[in-house]
């Protein structure tokens, strides 16, 4: 995923910068950065590999050194960034959050309208920030260039673009993640997490539409380009990625996932699937919610029958290595044998993408001696891998236990009609994959939340939510 945090002050701007990027980690593992502009020493930046490490004990000797007034800083998945260029509009830094899908067309289109380079890097693959900032340069204006780049983007692109007065910031063109301003005296700040500029003196202004540029400085917000009307925002904001404190379209991300857990056990209890369980359990951190909405609807005592030891394993996804990532989920969580042993529990994880984590988490369970454990999962199915940002991002989408299930039903060609049908949970087809995932990882129940009882959950037009890994719709 990856997000961001600007700022644009009167005064020194970096340790709100600091202070504000860094509640940007839980939504990347990889790299971060901080770039600044000062009228004396120019441009500066700092970029950091935070895989082994947070993002405060990287940039703490940074913060010593950097000095400005305007300053963009990100947390990133992927690619090192922001990215400093020097260009015909002036020198500015960019970062992005989003995920590319056209970037050989991209490219070659900027040869063939004469770039002629892109620096190399060691995957082969050309920095999506660095082909932003190309696209961006082939207009005659900052606003033109960043408008063309939204429209020719396929994929999803939110930015962050500093020159010397201030910051361009972009919401992606269907709003697929968000952006939100904030101000204090003397300064306004951007950003991905509203909560994020809190308890740094900052009130909210408002949070950008799908599609909408703005120029923030010291003084003020200047509309550039209004937003659009259609908007895809990502449901798995709410589910998965956003911190509990987050704000998204007006609903909060606690408030939402206590609705979800609310609504799966109103399904088990209408269709006489609620079971007699010791506990309702959520998997650390995004579970829990889920688990204490499901506990205080169907009145069974919420536990926590195991803890996350977050001394050294404060993130729920550091590595991007598929093992090294099971090795973590078994590492950072460490049982409470005595509300396991002889136990039935309703177990609750944010969703099931490959099924290796949560199976090993049930089987974790069963070793310290859990007598059943329900798996309510607070999303349906995954069958379609995602497209435009980078939470079911797969090398296959076989990666997707689902589509390993309906390949084992189906053969390997299956059309888009089967799939819906395996989407469908009013389908036949939808309960024997259910059934299958169930005894293949090996749980006593299994029963997903439905789409329409999850989109519910958040609260606003249907229309507005993207909820394409889950129906296929985009």
């Amino acid at each position: 995923m990856g997000g961001f945090f600007g700022v644009a002050s009167k005064h020194d701007c970096v340790t709100d910068l600091f202070f504000g990027t860094d509640y940007h980690s839980h939504l990347g593992t990889r790299r971060a950065g901080m770039a600044v502009y000062d009228r004396e020493g120019g441009f500066d930046r700092a970029i950091h590999n935070i895989q082994n490490s947070p993002f405060r004990t990287k940039f703490e000797r940074d913060v010593l050194d950097l000095k400005g007034t305007v300053g963009i800083g990100c947390i990133s998945d992927y690619d090192p960034q922001p990215l400093l260029v020097s260009s015909h509009l002036g020198d500015f830094a960019l970062t992005v959050v989003g995920k590319i899908n056209n970037t050989e067309e991209l490219v070659q289109n900027s040869f063939d309208t004469g770039t002629t380079h892109f620096m190399g890097t060691s995957s082969g693959v050309v920095n999506s920030v660095e082909l932003v900032a190309s696209l961006i340069c082939g207009k005659g204006s900052f606003p033109d260039g960043i408008h063309y780049a939204q429209e020719v983007v396929e994929g999803s692109m939110s930015l962050l673009l500093m020159t010397p007065e201030g910051i361009f910031a972009a919401r992606d063109r269907l709003g697929r993640t968000p952006v939100v301003i904030g101000k204090k005296e003397d300064a306004y700040c951007v950003a991905f997490e509203s909560y994020s500029y809190f308890n740094l003196g900052y009130e909210d202004v408002r949070e950008l539409g799908p599609g909408e540029i703005v120029f923030i400085t010291p003084d003020g917000v200047e509309d550039v380009k209004p937003a659009g009307n259609e908007m895809r925002i990502c449901t798995f904001l709410w589910i998965y990625y956003g911190y509990p404190t987050a704000t998204y379209e007006g609903v909060n991300v606690e408030m939402m996932r206590y609705n979800c857990g609310d609504a799966l056990a109103r399904r088990d209890l209408a269709s006489g699937q609620g079971v007699d369980a010791d506990m309702v359990a959520g998997v650390p951190d995004s579970g829990v919610p889920h688990a204490i909405g499901y506990s205080n609807r169907s009145g069974i005592p919420f536990a926590r029958p195991f803890i996350k030891y977050t001394p050294t394993w404060p993130r729920s996804f550091m590595p991007t290595n598929q093992s090294q990532r099971n090795l973590v989920a078994r590492m950072k969580l460490i049982p409470v044998k005595e509300l396991i042993h002889g136990k039935s529990m309703v177990l609750i994880d944010d969703s099931i993408v490959r099924g290796t984590q949560l199976r090993e988490t049930t089987e974790f369970l069963y070793h310290n001696g859990a007598k059943e454990v329900h798996i309510r999962p607070a999303c349906p199915p995954l069958v379609f891998p995602c497209k435009y940002l980078n939470f079911s991002r797969t090398n296959s989408e076989f990666d997707l236990i689902t589509r390993r299930i309906i390949r084992d039903r189906e053969g390997e060609n299956v059309s888009q009609e089967t799939l819906a049908n395996y989407a469908d949970p009013d389908h036949t087809c939808y309960k024997a994959m259910v059934e299958d995932i169930r005894k293949q990882l090996n749980f006593t129940t299994l029963n997903f939340h439905r789409l329409d009882d999850m989109v519910n959950s958040v609260g606003i037009e249907p229309c507005k939510l993207c909820t394409y890994c889950w129906n296929g719709k985009e």
